[in-house]
């Protein structure tokens, strides 16, 4: 299962020793209605190696506003507590995955 990220927790998870994928979504947005069962599974299935969680970007605005989210769904994907990658838009489980694998 996916965690949940808060503005308030949000700089604590970053400092993980695990690669961080965020998942910037919001419960009015019908393309992260979509992503969110891609998010959920990828969540499990490297649930050792990688911390995924989600943030609500009309309960949570600070972080989107310091990552500079204009659209949703936004996934930022850190590694070391560096971004390292950004996906606009939905996308298929495996292009998220190999983007996931990549940063192991």
């Amino acid at each position: 299962m996916a965690h949940e990220i808060t503005d308030g927790n949000f700089e604590e998870i970053l400092k993980s020793n695990k690669v961080v994928v965020v998942d910037f979504w919001a419960e009015w947005c019908g393309p992260c209605r979509m992503v969110a069962p891609i998010v959920e599974e990828l969540a499990e299935q490297f649930k050792e190696q990688a911390f995924i969680g989600k943030l609500n970007v009309d309960d949570n605005p600070d972080s989107p506003e310091k990552f500079l989210i204009r659209n949703i769904p936004t996934i930022l994907l850190f590694k070391d507590g560096e971004l390292a990658d950004k996906i606009v838009g939905a996308l298929p489980k495996q292009a998220l995955q190999a983007k996931i694998e990549a940063l192991l």
